[in-house]
């Protein structure tokens, strides 16, 4: 692509590609990035934020899609630095006294620890020595240069960094002490100079001394980094687009790292694992930002602070209310402390977890800070589909190994493994595993993503692995100290019981870990319901007084959502106790009932001998045997669900799932036939068999096609549906059926069993002397009856959308099959953000659904319109079905709630949307 026609050069000719902090604000995240959005904001409010600038996310989009920086970007950047070097009063790199700048990366979207950082950008042989008369602490200033070098050549050169780690581990056994700040200035020379000659050895060039070369690699570096295989696996899990880009931050360097007087830490304005308001956060003596979230070092509580600096405690605190008030929701932050000097580094609105974000939306309500309408946008269905997972049972006896921080809750169990590639691997093949690391890093994601949860021996609730474990929703428990793990001998090792002797966990071997309280036990515990699966089934109630303060937040929104919800939720259910769970969590009706799961079991002879029927005296034989069943069935339906509706599918299976399978039938009659003991029934039935077997059975001899090759099969089904509907009415009830005609294609085919339906329908209700009001419709589940639903509406009363077989049919692969064979390629490669069938595709099968809604309502305005597929229980289809204008979505059972609160979020952005 040229430069004239290429749409980010073209755009570079007149953009603006670096702000300084004081002129940006936090509506600029698509330019600015989340943190030099915030950064910018901060700066406005008047905190204490270090001066600096921000290179644009169109900066980095130019560069990613050219390989070159923008021609302006240069001069740009220049002018900033000198702006920049004017406020400070020194001159980056400066030898007698350097400016010192920190580049970090800062995305639209928070995407923790996937993206680079590097830090003290300036230093050089040449100002390592101003620094120590700057500062009056050679240490530091070694420290520092090691810091950058160690950053730089891990990151912009990309050195391998356990090279440099294991320098430091040989510096520290070769003094004879375990931590870094034992080393002194003259080990951390000495470490200089390794790390030099590390650099040399793996880039065949030496470190750079010039102090702009540093910044402008580590600027590349960073817009680099938004294409690293960490950073594309976060935006698949997170569905980040790929096309955002990264700013760039340049910020001038404050120290945490200067003496007992200085330090850094994170901290939250409440509680990001329960949503309780408090002092929460991690503090860092004499350390560095990188230190707290690498979980490394062992932090201590945030309100040891006050003991150790009050003034800045007390500064830190109003800043932490100030910024909850401004941004009205949890905010993170992170500070630096240098020699008694608070500095903000960062603020976001923090991740969460899901318990968390239910119980602050509602205390913001209460505190006047936002509305229901907002509340409603501060969660989402995910998140309480994580609320109704079991929890453990507390009471069971368990051997507990150790105890650390309750990072994010949530009850794991699985096999103990020790590194990401394991995980992975053990994952696949179908096990369950807890990944378990002294710490983890950017490189662990894969393997956080495959473990049922993570377990580490260092850090704190703002360690890498509690960050990224509460952004996914995973079970974590961070810093349990008294557990050692050793990585080398894939082991973990505790203490005993009894206090006596030592408890070895090998890889492989089966552990629980308790996000909710931090606990680890050896074996499997046993769980019990959590209780907002017990509120929604009505065993618990939200406003007792011993009522969990969580069920009480959830029972709030849920309110909410359903007063401004206009979608209405029903649920597939094919028997009255599903029918029965369905309606306790809130189901108005049933969207799907499928009958082809009344017929197996004992009743699978039954449809054997109407198939086998040569006759039409076995055929009604057959029928009439299995209509008293199928009535029997639909009363129950009905009465579960009195004066809701149901929508009955007539049978819609491949016949052959109700035979026997053919190469088990074959080798059968090969050896009846050698015993010369031949079968006759055997014979009959593998005649059949072969009869309708097909290689592609779902797209063969099933729905409504079935109803016409076989006489009488869907008018027995009709019948079982009105009779039962009219024995319901002289009991009292309110029966509501709907019958649907599956996998119609043609409205040729409607009419043809609507005209039989009508006919059975009228002979019931003549006997019965009762209207039934029985209603016709179909399913659209083929790519044809989407773009002939205009047709199809003449003859049908509702549509319901089965998005299960559409996807299958539009794409043309099969659900079963798909992740057996290429997907997960599809998935890694990016094909796919996400599985069609797991959300729906909109630009494809989405655009069939909302060409057959306008034409379906073209040719009968008052025609009802619901989704039956899987797609009606996930949260981002939901909001779909809610813009195309469906009166319902159905959905499993245990995905009610979530549909129920997706469809309240959909009102809700809707109204938020038009009053805009």
């Amino acid at each position: 692509m040229s430069e004239t026609t290429n749409p980010h050069v073209a755009a570079a000719e007149q953009r603006k590609f670096v702000y300084d902090f004081t002129e940006g604000n936090k509506d600029l995240k698509d330019l600015l990035g989340g943190k030099g959005a915030n950064l910018a904001e901060m700066t406005n409010l008047g905190l204490p934020v270090p001066p600096g600038f921000t290179i644009t996310t169109e900066a980095c989009k130019v560069y990613l899609e050219t390989g070159a920086e923008p021609p302006a970007l240069r001069d740009e950047v220049s002018a900033h630095l000198s702006a920049l070097e004017a406020t400070m009063g020194k001159k980056l790199g400066q030898a007698d006294d350097p400016l010192l700048v920190s580049v970090r990366s800062g995305a639209k979207f928070s995407m923790p620890g996937m993206m680079d950082t590097v830090l003290n950008i300036g230093l050089s042989d040449a100002s390592v020595a101003g620094l120590t008369q700057q500062s009056g602490d050679e240490r530091f200033a070694w420290d520092s240069y090691r810091r950058l070098i160690q950053m730089f050549g891990k990151t912009v050169l990309g050195v391998d960094g356990d090279l440099f780690e294991e320098a430091i581990e040989e510096a520290k056994q070769a003094k004879g002490v375990t931590v870094d700040i034992d080393l002194d200035a003259g080990d951390l020379r000495r470490i200089v100079e390794r790390f030099k000659g590390i650099v040399r050895e793996e880039t065949g060039r030496s470190f750079p001394q010039d102090p702009r070369e540093q910044m402008d690699l580590a600027v590349c570096a960073v817009f680099d980094s938004w294409n690293t295989d960490r950073a594309k696996l976060y935006r698949r899990q997170e569905r980040i687009p790929g096309d955002l880009g990264t700013a760039v931050n340049v910020c001038s360097m404050v120290f945490g790292n200067l003496g007992p007087d200085s330090g850094t830490g994170v901290a939250f304005t409440r509680d990001p694992a329960s949503g309780q308001q408090g002092v929460y956060g991690d503090y860092l003596q004499n350390a560095q930002g990188e230190d707290v979230v690498a979980g490394i070092r062992n932090t201590v509580p945030l309100a040891d602070l006050e003991q150790l600096d009050k003034k800045s405690y007390d500064q830190l605190m109003e800043i932490m209310e100030t910024l909850e008030t401004h941004y009205k929701d949890l905010c993170d932050i992170e500070f630096t402390i240098e020699r008694g000097q608070l500095w903000m580094l960062q603020t976001r609105v923090g991740k969460r977890t899901a318990g968390a974000a239910f119980r602050i939306a509602t205390q913001l309500v209460d505190q006047g800070l936002i509305d229901e309408a907002e509340a409603l946008q501060r969660v989402n269905g995910a998140q309480l589909a994580q609320l109704m997972f079991p929890r453990f049972d507390e009471t069971a006896a368990s051997e507990q190994l150790g105890r650390g921080i309750a990072a994010s809750p949530g009850a794991a169990v699985g096999k103990a493994v020790f590194d990401s590639y394991t995980a992975v691997k053990w994952s696949r093949s179908g096990e369950k595993v807890i990944l378990i690391r002294r710490e983890t890093n950017p490189d662990d994601l894969n393997g956080m993503i495959a473990a049922e949860g993570i377990l580490t021996s260092r850090g704190g609730k703002t360690s890498h692995a509690a960050v990224v474990a509460r952004g996914m929703g995973k079970t974590c428990v961070c810093g349990a100290e008294e557990l050692e793990v050793d990585t080398k001998k894939r082991c973990l090792t505790a203490k005993s019981p009894d206090g006596k002797g030592r408890v070895v966990v090998e890889e492989g071997d089966v552990i629980s870990i308790d996000g909710s309280n931090g606990k680890v036990y050896l074996g499997e515990v046993p769980v019990v319901p959590s209780p907002v699966v017990e509120y929604f089934e009505g065993r618990m109630h939200a406003g007792a007084e011993d009522a969990d303060d969580l069920v009480k937040a959830v029972h709030r929104i849920m309110a909410y959502a359903d007063r401004v919800r206009r979608l209405r939720v029903r649920a597939n259910a094919d028997n009255a106790e599903d029918a029965a769970r369905a309606r306790r969590f809130g189901a108005q009706g049933i969207g799907l009932c499928r009958t082809e799961h009344m017929f197996l079991g004992e009743r699978r002879e039954l449809v054997e001998r109407l198939i086998l029927a040569d006759t039409d005296e076995e055929r009604d034989a057959s029928l009439n045997a299995l209509l008293p069943l199928q009535k029997a069935d639909f009363v129950e339906l009905f009465e579960a669900m009195d004066g809701l509706p149901v929508t009955v599918r007539l049978l819609d299976p491949p016949l052959h799932e109700f035979l026997p399978d053919i190469t088990e039938l074959s080798v059968r009659v090969a050896l009846a036939e050698a015993r010369k003991d031949s079968n006759e029934n055997d014979l009959r039935l593998l005649q059949a068999v072969h009869k309708l077997h097909e290689q592609n059975p779902m797209l063969g001899l099933r729905g409504v096609r079935l109803g016409l090759v076989i006489p009488g099969l869907f008018a027995m089904q009709v019948r079982a549906i009105a009779e039962a509907a009219a024995e319901r009415r002289t009991a009292n009830g309110d029966p509501r059926a709907e019958i649907m005609i599956p996998l119609v294609g043609t409205v040729q085919e409607l009419e043809f069993v609507r005209e039989e339906a009508e006919r059975v329908i009228a002979e019931v209700e003549a006997a019965a002397g009762a209207d039934l009001k029985l209603t016709i419709g179909t399913m659209i589940e083929l790519p044809r009856a989407a773009l002939t639903a205009g047709q199809i509406a003449e003859a049908a009363e509702f549509f319901s959308f089965g998005t299960n077989d559409l996807t299958q049919t539009v794409w043309g692969f099969s659900r079963d099959d798909v992740e057996a064979s290429f997907f997960t390629a599809y998935l890694e490669k990016g094909i796919f953000g996400v599985s069609p069938f797991e959300t729906i595709d909109r630009d494809g099968v989405g655009s069939l659904v909302r060409n057959a809604v306008e034409a379906g309502r073209a040719t009968r305005p008052d025609i009802k319109l619901g989704v039956c597929g899987e797609h009606g229980g996930d949260p981002e289809s939901v909001h779909f079905f809610h813009e195309v204008g469906l009166d319902y979505v159905s959905c499993s059972p245990f995905r009610i709630p979530v549909a129920r609160l997706e469809a309240g979020r959909a009102a809700a952005e809707s109204l938020g949307s038009d009053s805009r």
